[in-house]
Formats: structure tokens, C-alpha cells, sequence
């Protein structure tokens, strides 16, 4: 995708060959801030304190997090260290486990040096693979786009929540991938951008991203989907997913559920868009989730430019405040699942 004309992936080698830039996602959209991961600590900061986020992007942090480890030191020791070390930044989210896995258990093959450089090379293709993935999804689920624009003879209007744009995964998105195709085909769409409380990853980053697309959008508060479906006016709401249990239930950003709820009442479909990475059979619904209960402070205060164009941080409450960073929303609620293999209903993606 392209910031101000210019191509981008969200991670990328430097081109030494072996450290990683990111974008440092807390200060868009008002700062375009490129940072270098040099070791594994940077890359456990990064996903932690959240200057990279996104369930595909945090597997690709993490994958490139236990290839600079193996650059310090290739040891069986130092390499299960890094990988302990980097699956505790953020519980909730399975794409970060299946990539270290995957550079573990490649890695555990070699010695030395040969050790490292299988790290790198897994890591890459993982990064190659994800753009791939996510333009599939884009093509099973640019028909959704197509069939409502023909029921409705107009601009079709998709109300997402949270960031599942291609800043939150290698390029593309997950949610926003068929808008964005859709987009480019010459469909008028129109996308809902729920701000999302408390950290606003829609009002910042997804507008930020349609904005610099030019898809036409608008922020609304995380309170207005519902009413905005009971007017007729939203045609289908697509979604990300940190994780999908063995049962169809969607984890993902706290306030998914309620957006799901609001339009099963108001007979909306109600999309899921995820890469088969996201799926976790290993649990059997979402009550087994381990939800990251997230800084108070992200509720108490926010930041914005002040009337000077800096950015400040503000206190909103002095009361005490919880912060579970993430919500269930029940199997019976998803009208489909669009993964990078098709468009499936509950009982086919559990088959």
C-alpha cells in the first residue's frame, strides 16, 4: 500500500541485510515515524508497548525477533529464551505463537550460523507469504462487496472496527483487503471507521490508511453502529480476528461483540476476515481465550494534537478504570469467515 505515493510494507529488512523497520504505529497519524528493531528485546518492546500491533503483524515481528536472538547467539538456550520471551508480550493473539513455531522449529534443525540464517529466510517468506494471503482474502471477499452493490444499486456502506488494514499484517489487511479491492474495481463503497476506545487504532490508523487509499469514509463512535443499522445504513460490517477457536467463536478488539450483536438484530451480515493462521483448534471455543487486561492509563487518558499541532497526552477521569483489551463474539452471530482458501460458513470452517 502507499503513504503519500510512496509503497510501503508495515516490516521490512534494512538493508544491512538483518535489522527491521517498522512503523511505529502510536504516533500515526500524525507523525510518520519509521523505527529499527536491532535485537530481539527491540522486537518484544515493539509488540508489547504496541508500536507494531495486529494479530499477522505480531507473528512477523515475532518471527523476525527470534532471528535477531539467533544473530547475538545461536545457542539452544539463548534461541528458547527469546522464544518464551517474545510469546509473553501478547497472550491473546495465536498468530504470534504460530510464527515463533514455525521459526523454532526451523531454526532447531541447523547449528551455528546456518541456524541464523534459516531464521532470516523463514522469516521473509512468512512476510511474503502473509501479502499473498491477504490479497487472497480481499478476492473471496470482493463478491460480498459486489452482491450488495447490486441489491442496493448504490454505495455500499461496510462498518468495520479496529485496525485489520494492511498496518496490522504485511500489506493489504485482513478486513479491509475486499474494500480495497473493491475500491480499485470502481465499486462505490463507503466505510463506517469505528473509533475504537480505548487506544483509537480506527480513528488513527484505519482512516488514516482509507484516507491515503482515497476510499471515502467516516469516523463514528464506538456507540453509533448500532443506530446507523437500524437506519439501513450499513450493508455489511467485515472485521478482524485475533483468534478463531475450534467452535467458530471470534476474539477480537474489545467492542466486536456488540457490533455483532447490533447487526444480527438488524438482520446485517455480520463478516469475519482472517488468514487460516488465526485459527487456533486447540481450543475449543472462546471462554478458553486468555483476554490481555491492558494499562488502565489507555482508558484514563488520551492523545491528540493540541492547538499548537503537537501531540499531547490528556487525563479524562480520576476515577479507577478496566481495560480488557478484547471481546467474544459468538459463532451464531458470524455470517462467514473469508480466509485466504474462500468464503466459509461456521460448519465448513470447522470441517
Amino acid at each position: 500500500m502507499k503513504i503519500n505515493g510512496q509503497s510501503y510494507r508495515s516490516i521490512w529488512l534494512n538493508e544491512n541485510g538483518w535489522s527491521v523497520h517498522i512503523f511505529d504505529q502510536r504516533s500515526l497519524p500524525w507523525d510518520l515515524k519509521i523505527v529499527e528493531l536491532k535485537t530481539m528485546d527491540d522486537a518484544a518492546i515493539a509488540i508489547h508497548e504496541m508500536w507494531t500491533r495486529g494479530a499477522p503483524l505480531l507473528a512477523m515481528t515475532g518471527a523476525y525477533g527470534l532471528a535477531l536472538a539467533l544473530r547475538e547467539d545461536t545457542s539452544d538456550a539463548n534461541l528458547a529464551r527469546a522464544y518464551d520471551t517474545l510469546l509473553a508480550t501478547r497472550p491473546t493473539a495465536v498468530n504470534l505463537k504460530w510464527a515463533l513455531d514455525k521459526i523454532r522449529d526451523e531454526a532447531a534443525q541447523y547449528q551455528g550460523e546456518a541456524r541464523m540464517k534459516a531464521a532470516y529466510a523463514l522469516a521473509v517468506k512468512l512476510c511474503d507469504d502473509d501479502i499473498a494471503t491477504n490479497a487472497a482474502i480481499g478476492a473471496h471477499g470482493l463478491p460480498l462487496i459486489e452482491a450488495a452493490h447490486k441489491r442496493a444499486g448504490k454505495t455500499v456502506n461496510i462498518l468495520t472496527h479496529c485496525n485489520a488494514g494492511w498496518l496490522a499484517t504485511v500489506d493489504y489487511g485482513t478486513a479491509t483487503s475486499p474494500i480495497y479491492r473493491a475500491h480499485d474495481a470502481g465499486i462505490p463503497v463507503h466505510v463506517w471507521v469505528d473509533e475504537t476506545r480505548p487506544r483509537n487504532q480506527g480513528a488513527s490508523l484505519t482512516a488514516f490508511e482509507l484516507a491515503e487509499h482515497g476510499v471515502p469514509h467516516t469516523v463514528i463512535a464506538d456507540n453509533t453502529g448500532g443506530l446507523l443499522m437500524m437506519r439501513g445504513q450499513v450493508d455489511l460490517c467485515i472485521v478482524g480476528a485475533d483468534r478463531v477457536t475450534r467452535n467458530g467463536d471470534v476474539c477480537n478488539k474489545i467492542g466486536t461483540y456488540l457490533k455483532a450483536l447490533a447487526a444480527h438484530d438488524n438482520n446485517v451480515p455480520f463478516y469475519v476476515a482472517l488468514p487460516l493462521s488465526t485459527f487456533d483448534p486447540h481450543l475449543e471455543n472462546g471462554a478458553a481465550i486468555p483476554i490481555e487486561e491492558r494499562s488502565p492509563s489507555e482508558v484514563t487518558h488520551i492523545e491528540g494534537l493540541d492547538k499548537d499541532g503537537k501531540i499531547a497526552r490528556i487525563q479524562l477521569t480520576r476515577s479507577p478504570a478496566a481495560n480488557p483489551g478484547f471481546d467474544i463474539t459468538p459463532a451464531r452471530l458470524v455470517s462467514g469467515y473469508i480466509t485466504e482458501n474462500g468464503l466459509f460458513s461456521t460448519a465448513q470452517l470447522l470441517t
